[in-house]
């Protein structure tokens, strides 16, 4: 049976550390961290996101500059704020809560923001940076990950990762990270062909495809390291509704070695990366060390 990599429980660490570690910078500083979030329109699942991440920081002593704006907000709008925000000296981190009204683009949006405050590590230079193993900010839910199998003592170097996805969010991020520590990295997605063959392959699966349950056992190498990063809301024949992953928990976890469960796996680190790289681009402003 699979060990269970709880990012719940590895979120709570991380961020009591980060509790001590902002109570001792503000002493120096005088000032704590700032991360302003903006939400466009009443997505439901966006609130719950961003209510998520205002009670994180919180928790850890980062002060909360959170915007929500109506459905019809232009993008002028935004992006003046956004603006705004980029000359703001108590800001450290900006995110955009996605996904935003149609009318909006989002791709620009995230452009305009100053590339030393993307918290979500999503602007091209970033980007750019991850691809050429620099340091920088780094997408947070692949962040995420890399601190899941770092905490499991997953070794990394000379093993076959197969990355299901490939999304700016999840999937291209986490194979630059996963080959940057000397993983052989397969990516697949929907479309790929006979996806079994794929990730029979792999001593690690990330699977990143928002397909509920898609991967089920007989898909799965024995021993393989399985991290879900799908989250897909379901309902039963009785109408109850449930969040499940993208893999058949249940039949994996009796084949892997360790499993990230869903939820309580890779969701919480999500959060607990956004207020990591909120610290560190506060760090960098005043000079001050932050791994």
């Amino acid at each position: 049976m699979a060990e269970i990599i709880d990012g719940k429980a590895l979120a709570k660490q991380m961020q009591a550390e980060m509790t001590e570690t902002v109570k001792a910078l503000q002493a120096q500083v005088g000032r704590s961290p700032g991360l302003a979030v903006l939400m466009v329109g009443d997505n439901p699942a966006s609130a719950a996101y961003v209510r998520n991440k205002e009670l994180a920081c919180t928790r850890v002593g980062i002060r909360s500059f959170g915007k929500h704006f109506p459905a019809t907000a232009t993008q002028a709008e935004l992006e003046q704020v956004i603006k705004d925000l980029n000359a703001d000296s108590n800001v450290d981190g900006i995110l955009v809560q996605l996904p935003l009204p149609d009318h909006l683009d989002a791709i620009a949006l995230i452009n305009q923001i100053a590339p030393h405050k993307d918290a979500d590590g999503l602007h091209p230079y970033n980007l750019g940076k991850l691809l050429r193993g620099e340091e920088g900010l780094q997408s947070c839910t692949p962040a995420g990950v890399m601190q899941l199998l770092k905490h499991a003592d997953i070794p990394i170097a000379g093993k076959t990762a197969v990355v299901i996805g490939r999304s700016i969010l999840v999937g291209k991020p986490i194979a630059m990270m996963l080959l940057e520590a000397n993983a052989t990295v397969i990516m697949a997605h929907s479309r790929t062909p006979d996806l079994k063959a794929i990730t029979l392959n792999a001593d690690i699966l990330v699977v990143a495809v928002g397909r509920p349950q898609l991967i089920t056992a007989d898909m799965v190498k024995p021993r393989a390291v399985v991290i879900d990063v799908g989250i897909n809301r379901i309902t039963d024949y009785e109408g109850q509704s449930s969040l499940v992953g993208d893999v058949n928990f249940d039949s994996v976890k009796a084949i892997a070695s360790h499993i990230t469960p869903v939820p309580g796996g890779v969701g919480p680190m999500t959060v607990t990366m956004l207020l990591h790289n909120t610290i560190w681009s506060y760090c960098q402003q005043y000079g001050t060390k932050y791994n």
